[in-house]
């Protein structure tokens, strides 16, 4: 079994996952020895800090260990192939984490490793951190089915998509509010699918152009930056401007309910995608979120392996 993007797991998957990392969160010493002789090469080809911090960290205090391997010193896909670098490291490690650019090359080490592969991020896909984040939510809210989450901002992105298919899977209804244009919604196929599989667990998928439609009533407000690595820097005054009416301040905030959490993936730019009030503000909840990408992680790889 892999994680290489959410629509593929079932909703008992993802919800046994949250559950679990609740219970480690709760209680770490019961797992300090889970992953002892296990090996988790961490394959790196975009920078990160939350993915690897986590990963490394988990794979340490469940007594196993972390290889990080920046692919920048490597031959992988250059002088060596994905699919014989499948097949050796499968001879060699426990898991796989891989943070890649192209999601393509993310499913070739799927297909061709015989030990799981877990996606640590994609140009498509991040259903690590989404996984994380219900978890938080769950944390705060004391439940998942019939809440209300809004992503309001750049939706044409990986963290959406998979938002889209992990609210769809546990019953969160998702309303994503952005600029009209294909550059900047959630790709057409992602919401083909989330929408069918948010059918068959209640809950509905909806985008709109209006921020405060969005927002209104929601339990959960949530937003990631404008200037992913893919997008050039000179971009950025065009964005911005483009962006700006979707900016998660206090008065797009007021149109949630009064007991809304404020969420961000990380990084966060203060004063582009939201106002330093709202981050740093009461209603914050960004470090609770980073800081359960570890207990998911450990969740995640112990799942994977059959370890719990």
């Amino acid at each position: 079994m892999n994680l290489i993007a959410l629509d593929q797991w079932s909703k008992e998957d993802i919800l046994a996952t949250i559950a679990l990392g609740h219970e480690i969160k709760q209680k770490p010493e019961d797992y300090h020895t889970a992953m002892a002789h296990k090996t988790l090469l961490m394959l790196f080809e975009k920078p990160s800090l939350r993915t690897r911090v986590s990963f490394e960290v988990g794979m340490t205090q469940m007594g196993g260990h972390a290889i990080y391997y920046n692919i920048s010193t490597s031959p992988l896909g250059k002088k060596e192939s994905i699919e014989d670098f499948a097949r050796v490291v499968s001879r060699m490690c426990d898991a796989i984490m891989a943070r890649l650019f192209k999601h393509e090359h993310m499913e070739i080490l799927g297909r061709d490793c015989t030990i799981p592969v877990i996606n640590g991020l994609t140009d498509f896909s991040h259903p690590c951190q989404i996984l994380g984040d219900l978890m938080t939510v769950e944390e705060h809210k004391g439940r998942l089915p019939g809440l209300t989450l809004a992503f309001v901002g750049d939706s044409n992105n990986n963290v959406t998509h998979s938002l889209i298919y992990g609210c769809a899977r546990a019953g969160v209804n998702i309303r994503v509010g952005c600029p009209q244009g294909v550059a900047t919604e959630p790709q057409a196929a992602v919401l083909e699918t989330g929408m069918a599989l948010a059918k068959e667990n209640g809950s509905e998928v909806l985008v709109t152009h209006d921020a405060h439609a969005a927002v209104a009533g929601a339990d959960v407000v949530y937003t990631d930056s404008w200037m992913s690595y893919h997008i050039d820097e000179r971009e950025r005054e065009q964005r911005i401007a483009m962006f700006q009416p979707f900016q998660v301040n206090s008065e797009l905030m007021s149109h949630a309910k009064p007991d809304a959490i404020f969420m961000n993936c990380l990084p966060a730019m203060r004063g582009e995608e939201q106002t330093a009030e709202v981050i740093d503000g009461p209603q914050s909840v960004v470090f609770d979120e980073a800081e359960n990408r570890l207990h998911i992680q450990k969740a995640i790889l112990l799942k994977l392996l059959g370890l719990a």
